[in-house]
């Protein structure tokens, strides 16, 4: 945004109404870049005078959601800050804000070109694949060669021996009292129900 040139005509009227006589009751203090006139004026509270307040004017063709006042105007709006700003602080600002705006898309092209931790590897960083089942591949030292022989050897000898309180409820009674007590397996049906007889 670059300062607007006004005529000469409206120049001289700005400054007619930025000169503080005693009959004004309100005055010019400056313009923006976008024409918006910033006033003020002093409110009138009991017997003595108040403070100043300030206001903005725009152009009434501009709606109020176009309404955009500055940083810097926004201080002075606020009474945050003294002294109004000029229009060369103003054209300052807009650079810097460009220059801002400038820095903070190289940053963001820096941080996507910068490999994540959430994704996956290979995909759209170039990193290679992890190899998988990387276990039967890599060599085995002799010594854990030789332990894990001996370790197979006797699991393989140990006999499956069934608990010898199953073994005697089987002859006592037949058949083993503990089965309906196991858990369901693949052969598992549920049984019917039979309704209690009532009594009368």
């Amino acid at each position: 945004m670059s300062s607007t040139r006004i005529s000469p005509i409206l120049e001289a009227w700005y400054k007619w109404k930025s000169l503080r006589l005693p009959w004004r009751k309100r005055f010019l203090i400056g313009r923006d870049l976008q024409g918006y006139t910033y006033w003020e004026f002093r409110e009138q509270r009991g017997d003595g005078p108040g403070r100043f307040r300030r206001i903005v004017h725009y152009p009434r063709s501009t709606y109020l959601s176009d309404v955009k006042v500055s940083p810097l105007w926004h201080q002075w709006l606020r009474h945050t800050r003294e002294h109004p700003p000029s229009l060369e602080e103003q054209s300052r600002e807009i650079v810097r804000q460009e220059r801002m705006k400038l820095l903070a898309a190289q940053a963001d092209a820096r941080w996507e070109a910068k490999p994540r931790v959430m994704d996956a590897p290979g995909q759209a960083t170039g990193q290679p694949l992890p190899a998988l089942n990387t276990a039967q591949h890599q060599p085995i030292a002799p010594e854990l060669e030789s332990a894990n022989a001996t370790t197979t050897e006797t699991t393989e000898s140990i006999p499956t021996q069934s608990t010898p309180k199953t073994s005697a409820a089987k002859k006592k009674y037949g058949h083993d009292p503990w089965e309906q007590a196991k858990g369901p397996g693949e052969a598992w049906q549920p049984q019917a129900w039979v309704p209690p007889a009532g009594k009368k």
